[in-house]
């Protein structure tokens, strides 16, 4: 398995967020290095709203869909950690032992909302490192990391969650994830002030600007964040596809913007399993 650890490497590189195992096998696929087990995509597939209402069992479920189909290092959103501190402590153990290789975990009280609407509400100080430490005494080693989120900016502006960043990494956080910043300046500034790895978000429709993987890089930023990207994608696709079948009665003008049945076959193995399934029915067993 890779370690993510060692991707921590100021390139910016892109972390897809993924909701199911086929769309994290996509990106494996395609050479993609990172997946991110985005909270928001994840609920919006349960045509549920992103409020941290989904369950640590039903992300952990997930996390080993996903774990059975790729062998890329998975970042997971937590959203607030499932309860109150002592509830960390489970969720890093549970998904630590399912696959994950990191979780991110963020300073808002319950409930949470996305990171680019208004109105969201922090924990303090102290809560928040709470619930790293107890995530840090959870772990089983290095390798497993932390991942710090303050939303802080949207709230209280961009110095105050700089001095949470910094607070959080003084607490032993492994990687600090400034929300919804406003612009590349702020990016920039943060990334000076902070000296940790960091991770940003390119969202669609939200706070941030549309900012290239090379501006991200050239900002000091490890990994950069696409969380519903796939998902909105996806939506869109089947909206379309959907129109037509109800405007025409037929598919067919369609298939030039689908995946075709081999495309598809090969993407999953297909093949591999009727191999198998041969190899293993031709085989002789010694019964005793």
């Amino acid at each position: 398995m890779n370690e993510l650890r060692k991707l921590l490497d100021k390139k910016a590189r892109p972390a897809i967020g993924v909701f199911n195992g086929i769309s994290a096998l996509l990106c494996q696929k395609l050479g993609f290095e990172i997946l991110y087990l985005s909270g928001a995509a994840f609920s919006g597939s349960m045509a549920l709203p992103d409020l941290g209402i989904i369950t640590l069992t039903e992300v952990k479920r997930l996390v080993e869909e996903i774990r059975m189909v790729s062998n890329l290092p998975i970042i997971v959103d937590v959203d607030t950690g499932y309860g109150e501190a002592i509830n960390v402590y489970r969720t890093v153990k549970e998904l630590e032992a399912a696959g994950a290789n990191a979780i991110q975990i963020e300073d808002q009280v319950m409930p949470k909302k996305c990171g680019h609407l208004e109105d969201k509400q922090l924990v303090n100080v102290e809560e928040m490192i709470k619930k790293i430490k107890m995530a840090l005494h959870a772990r089983k080693g290095d390798d497993f990391l932390i991942i710090a989120r303050t939303d802080a900016r949207t709230v209280e502006g961009i110095d105050s969650a700089i001095e949470r960043a910094k607070l959080y990494l003084e607490a032993g956080a492994d990687v600090i994830f400034p929300e919804a910043l406003e612009s590349l300046d702020e990016f920039k500034k943060f990334a000076k002030e902070v000296k940790a790895p960091l991770i940003a978000n390119m969202t669609e429709f939200g706070k941030t600007p549309y900012l290239t993987l090379e501006e991200f890089r050239s900002a000091g930023y490890d990994i950069v964040l696409f969380p519903v990207t796939l998902l909105r994608a996806s939506l869109f696709a089947m909206k379309e596809v959907l129109r037509e079948i109800k405007d025409k009665g037929t598919q067919k003008d369609f298939l030039s913007k689908m995946m075709t049945r081999k495309e598809f076959y090969e993407l999953i193995g297909y093949e591999r399993y009727i191999e198998l399934d041969k190899k293993v029915a031709n085989s002789s067993f010694n019964m005793k």
